[in-house]
């Protein structure tokens, strides 16, 4: 990438296309579809809202880091990102030069994967010495990028199959969810491939994780609690919660994920492709709107079979033991009665104290742990 950025930087009409890039036009901070793309972009770079994170944090030590990690992956996930933005604006700076247009109208008719499969390349073959050579390199890096992400959401599929399957060896679940996944993807590389890659990128690859973030974030603020998730940290890592965290994930976080999404809704235009701005046959977006409802739905199913799991139990009782965190905790039975204890203890200074939130919220939502 860093050689890539070099020859860019040679290329005629490349810091046009890198002024473009770094300038800020703060008039599109009142459209909901650029704070959309923001947000989903954060989740795809960093994987958030897709689960690997959470099984291949299974796999950390009890007392982790977790606050260094953090730090390390965001500021490398930055600097990348910057470094790949100005790579690419200032190979289309150059597109925008030798096409006599504007860079606007390259990146309008060049994204998605044609950066890679067509910008990229273009610039390395202007490359005066071994233009092959780094041609095999670039590709072999995107290989070895796509094996990195696929690893890790892949883990994410075969810890769940796991789950259901423990007896079931590891390299079976693997083989099978691979060859399962190889023929369902084998429809990217038929004519009409782009085109399904769009509609399942715009709803499974954002909308969908927009939405299953959205109930992650309240579901952990509103419902195991601000307060109970801050102890769990403080028990790990012996640090107490700064009230900025605090703060994030119990205000902040909810509420501009809800009101980016609504607006984005209420504002949500036809979804197009090409350069053209063709709309997609009606069939296609049915079929990609039955993907976001089968989570929406699937979501709602299993919150109505808990409640009527627990139907024996009377009013606001039922919902309280539906949800019931009363098996949750650390593994391991010592550690598990050093945790109560913790927690016993961190109970009794808070006893008197002033809360914000209404005891009998709290009551329900932010002391799961009391019988």
């Amino acid at each position: 990438m860093i050689v890539l950025l070099i020859r860019a930087s040679t290329l005629p009409g490349a810091a046009e296309g890198m002024k473009y890039f770094v300038y800020a036009d703060f008039s599109r901070l009142k459209d909901a579809e650029v704070w959309y793309a923001a947000v989903t972009q954060c989740f795809f770079s960093l994987n958030v809202g897709f689960g690997n994170i959470i099984t291949l944090a299974s796999y950390n030590k009890f007392s982790h880091n977790i606050n260094r990690d953090a730090f390390i992956i965001t500021t490398l996930d930055t600097f990348t990102s910057l470094l790949s933005g100005v790579t690419i604006f200032g190979i289309l700076g150059n597109l925008a030069y030798e096409m006599k247009i504007s860079p606007s109208e390259v990146i309008a008719a060049g994204g998605g994967t044609a950066l890679a499969f067509i910008s990229y390349p273009d610039a390395l073959s202007k490359f005066t010495f071994a233009p092959w050579l780094f041609a095999i390199t670039f590709f072999v890096m995107l290989f070895v990028l796509g094996l990195g992400s696929l690893q890790g959401l892949h883990a994410n599929l075969n810890g769940l199959i796991k789950e259901y399957l423990p007896y079931t060896p590891d390299w079976k679940i693997a083989g099978c969810s691979s060859i399962i996944l190889f023929l369902v993807g084998l429809i990217y590389v038929t004519q009409g491939g782009q085109y399904a890659l769009d509609l399942v990128d715009f709803f499974g690859g954002t909308f969908v994780i927009f939405v299953c973030a959205i109930c992650e974030v309240f579901l952990i603020a509103y419902i195991y609690g601000v307060d109970r998730l801050c102890l769990d940290i403080e028990f790990m890592s012996k640090k107490k919660v700064a009230i900025y965290w605090r703060l994030t994930w119990g205000l902040l976080t909810p509420l501009l994920l809800i009101l980016i999404f609504l607006y984005f809704i209420w504002t949500l235009k036809p979804i197009t492709y090409g350069i053209d701005s063709l709309r997609l046959p009606l069939g296609l977006e049915i079929f990609g709107w039955s993907i976001l409802a089968v989570t929406v739905i699937q979501l709602m199913g299993w919150f109505f079979y808990y409640l009527y799991a627990n139907r024996k139990y009377p009013g606001i009782q039922k919902l309280t033991e539906t949800f019931s965190f009363k098996t949750w905790g650390p593994e391991g039975r010592q550690r598990t009665e050093e945790w109560k204890k913790f927690l016993e203890e961190k109970n009794a200074t808070q006893q008197g104290k002033r809360s914000m939130i209404p005891t009998k919220i709290k009551a329900i939502f932010l002391d799961p742990y009391k019988s």
